[in-house]
């Protein structure tokens, strides 16, 4: 049973900084491109960052130079280092698992609030 299990949400004051961390199991981390997707109220969910095994990444637009996505293959773990929040980074981020390598498999975490407030 594959489990993505997101941590280090919370409340944070505009300019200030967060990591999240995404915990995977029943998986073979390193066959899966891993990703932060966010989802804000009355938005469509969004992609934040992807890294895949090589270490390449992709990041939004509206969080380079901000975010920065990295994983641990030996821990299992992705983590994304958002620094200078803003109040439009308020979401729910979900860790989200991807594979083309035998069929194509999708998992996602439950999510984890990331509140910027002043």
């Amino acid at each position: 049973q594959v489990q993505l299990v997101e941590s280090g949400g919370g409340l944070v004051q505009p300019g200030g900084s967060l990591r999240l961390s995404c915990a995977a199991s029943g998986l073979t981390f390193s066959d899966y491109a891993m990703s932060w997707y966010r989802q804000a109220p009355g938005k469509e969910r969004e992609l934040v960052a992807r890294i895949i095994s090589s270490g390449t990444t992709k990041t939004a637009d509206s969080v380079k130079g901000r975010f920065t996505i990295s994983r641990d293959d030996a821990k299992k773990t992705v983590a994304l280092q958002m620094n200078s929040l803003k109040l439009e980074d308020t979401a729910v981020y979900f860790c989200h698992s991807e594979t083309r390598l035998y069929g194509h498999r999708v998992y996602w975490g439950q999510g984890t609030q990331v509140t910027v407030s002043s």
